[in-house]
């Protein structure tokens, strides 16, 4: 078990998703595709240890499509007992730049919970960047928060995450870490889970 439960609060509001079988790009539950910029997307402080926005790059650049990107997840680090950060990166694999930014759709995929079900739809927090071009063999990346069950509590462990990009349909999934159990609180109004806005990575 990795940390005791804290309450924390945050300023986040659930998007709608859509739920297809379980499996790999295409096949996945299917997060929530957004901009990250719509009516009722919370604004909040970028995640400790960011870096701040960067300026606006996009004029005229069309979005990035799932096509274009791939994704991985990076090691989670733990930003307050209990609670941990995992970098949530997508590259530019075309050959072509594209703009990525906004807040992408993010399901948490595991055993069938037997209040909740398998899938675990995150809460998202508008704070990321406005507009952003990502060139070809770049990253941009966007935290996933999760909160870790009190030692004793009722373990799940998501098997993959499952990522929609701002403004697309299609999703791309990722291996979640195995050592990782999530605390459950979908019917939570401020749950310590959630994804944040797309930051531009360093050049």
């Amino acid at each position: 078990m990795l940390g005791k439960r804290i309450s924390v609060g945050v300023a986040a509001v659930a998007g709608a998703f859509a739920l297809t079988a379980c499996g790999s790009t295409g096949s996945a539950p299917s997060p929530a595709a957004n901009g990250g910029t719509g009516a009722g997307a919370a604004a909040a402080p970028a995640p400790a240890g960011q870096a701040a926005p960067a300026a606006a790059k996009t004029s005229g650049t069309p979005r990035c499509t799932t096509a274009d990107l791939s994704v991985s997840l990076g090691k989670p680090e733990e930003k307050s007992p209990g609670q941990y950060d995992l970098p949530l990166t997508y590259r530019n694999t075309s050959d072509h730049p594209c703009a990525l930014h906004g807040v992408p759709g993010v399901d948490l995929v595991g055993p069938d919970e037997p209040t909740f079900g398998p899938v675990y739809h995150l809460p998202r927090v508008d704070n990321g960047v406005k507009d952003n071009e990502v060139t070809p063999g770049t990253t941009a990346s966007a935290t996933v928060t999760v909160l870790t069950p009190a030692e004793g509590g009722a373990s799940w462990t998501p098997a993959e995450l499952t990522t929609i990009p701002p403004g697309q349909t299609q999703p791309l999934s990722v291996k979640w870490p195995a050592d990782l159990p999530v605390l459950r609180q979908d019917a939570a109004t401020h749950p310590g889970s959630y994804v944040n806005g797309i930051l531009a990575d360093p050049a």
